[in-house]
């Protein structure tokens, strides 16, 4: 490798693990409620209801993120746009620490959920334009790698300011995501805008510049031909109305579809609910169940490393299916385990965490990254914005309404005698209380892996090594996505 090749790919990565920061504070924002719930169930004492809207607020919040801010993004560049993001969380986790009720914290959440919304299309958008074709693949997964990360941070950060004797440990909680909006700030003021963008807007040779310091140097003139040219097709595109044309349907069907599943597969129900469901599955104190989530995060993050070094040898497709039949058979167990709960009795909890660690081990080297790696990869650069922005409103909307409906199914499906009961003291007298059963609720999910497999073997295209103008080339000539 010659020497300027190696300072192109050092800058790319530099640039890519900075951006992606981004990622740590959507994953931290998303994980820090599953251990300050407990906590904020016993300072409130708030119904099942209210749990499920404090949690589900930050998702009312991304997905007006998402929806409001793809065109703006087209217009004023995708580093400025990261930057006001920053500035958000920022805000966000100052207001949620210092919430002085129910409502007040719901509606800070719902800020924080802005800025995820927009930080989860703007910036795998930043890294796919700025990243060579070869390294695209593993450097877009470093922001959901940066994900899986801010939410073990989180699930730590909530370790470590558990207070079993204090319920408004919590608050300390949340502040924490101050200092990660801080480094994303900052680090952004030193990064360029991304050459698309610039030569979109008429700024050839800055946005050649840029290329020169992240693409192999034979290829920037090629690179800026091809950019040029997928300006002049699509210089008449508008935003939205040309995102619904004939031409991009089945892209954005794809953007959608691959969404649907990555979240009906029931993934933030573990992300969010996880030292919940420990706790139903036998787990004493909300501490020892934050204690079993961190190994849930830890192993979110090794299997998203290893799908980096996957992802552009292998494939998005072959990834895809194995996540996928992993899941299914993972989702089939955890339902199979919480019908047989007195069979198995104490050692409920021990298969939960195995069994949920096995689950999160296959989405993270599938669903994971691919989520948002293809719908960055699949829309012409006219257009990239807004189409991004829809399926990451998409992912926002699925998740809200799993997130939101995770204990509603639980109780749905628990006939009589499946609720799981336990004895606690309350004020020194024993007291019964009763928990639903997730079995009915992780099945369903199951089902809805086995639909995924049939779905992507459809519509899944196989973008490894293909440069984003081939891609358009390839809808332009009318072709089915696993013709890719």
């Amino acid at each position: 490798m010659t020497t300027d090749k190696k300072q192109s790919k050092t800058h790319v990565i530099v640039i890519a693990a900075i951006a992606s920061t981004g990622g740590l504070l959507f994953g931290f924002d998303t994980g820090v409620i599953s251990g300050a719930l407990p906590f904020l169930k016993q300072s409130w004492d708030l119904t099942t209801n209210e749990q499920e809207i404090i949690t589900t607020a930050v998702l009312v919040g991304a997905v007006l993120g998402a929806l409001g801010s793809g065109r703006i993004t087209d217009i004023v560049g995708r580093k400025k746009v990261i930057l006001a993001t920053s500035l958000i969380f920022a805000a966000g986790s100052i207001l949620t620490g210092a919430a002085s009720s129910m409502m007040f914290l719901a509606a800070s959440r719902i800020i924080l959920g802005i800025a995820i919304g927009i930080s989860s299309f703007a910036v795998p958008l930043y890294i796919a334009e700025i990243s060579p074709t070869k390294m695209r693949g593993a450097l877009v997964s470093s922001f959901q790698l940066m994900i899986t990360i801010g939410i073990v941070v989180s699930y730590f950060s909530d370790l470590a300011f558990a207070d079993e004797s204090n319920p408004f440990s919590w608050r300390w909680m949340f502040y924490v995501g101050v200092f990660p909006a801080a480094v994303l700030f900052i680090g952004m003021l030193f990064l360029p805008e991304t050459p698309r963008f610039l030569i979109g807007k008429g700024k050839e040779e800055e946005g050649r510049k840029v290329l020169e310091m992240v693409e192999d140097p034979a290829l920037v003139d090629s690179a800026v031909a091809k950019i040029k040219e997928e300006i002049n097709i699509d210089d008449k595109s508008i935003g939205y109305r040309e995102l619904f044309s004939k031409t991009w349907r089945i892209p954005l069907f794809i953007a959608i579809g691959i969404m649907f599943i990555q979240q009906f597969v029931g993934i933030n129900t573990v992300i969010y609910y996880a030292p919940t469901i420990f706790l139903i599955a036998g787990f004493e104190g909300a501490r020892a169940a934050i204690i079993a989530t961190i190994s849930v995060g830890l192993i979110n993050v090794g299997a998203t490393i290893v799908a980096m070094f996957l992802i552009d040898k292998i494939g998005r497709r072959k990834l895809y299916f194995i996540g996928l039949v992993g899941m299914m058979i993972a989702l089939t167990a955890l339902g199979g385990f919480f019908f047989f709960k007195d069979m198995l009795g104490d050692n409920l909890k021990w298969v939960t965490v195995g069994t949920v660690l096995i689950y999160i081990a296959f989405f993270a080297i599938s669903l994971g990254p691919l989520g948002w790696l293809i719908i960055s990869e699949i829309f012409p650069l006219k257009i990239r914005g807004v189409g991004m922005s829809v399926g990451a409103l998409s992912n926002w909307f699925f998740n809200g309404i799993v997130a939101f409906t995770f204990l509603k199914l639980a109780w749905l499906f628990t006939g009589e005698g499946m609720e799981i009961t336990k004895t606690v003291i309350e004020d020194g007298k024993e007291v019964i209380k009763h928990d639903p059963n997730p079995a009915g609720a992780f099945l369903l999910y199951a089902c809805v892996a086995v639909f995924g497999i049939f779905w992507g073997l459809k519509y899944i295209p196989e973008t490894k090594g293909v440069s984003l103008e081939k891609i358009e080339e390839h809808w332009r000539a009318g072709k089915s996505p696993n013709e890719l």
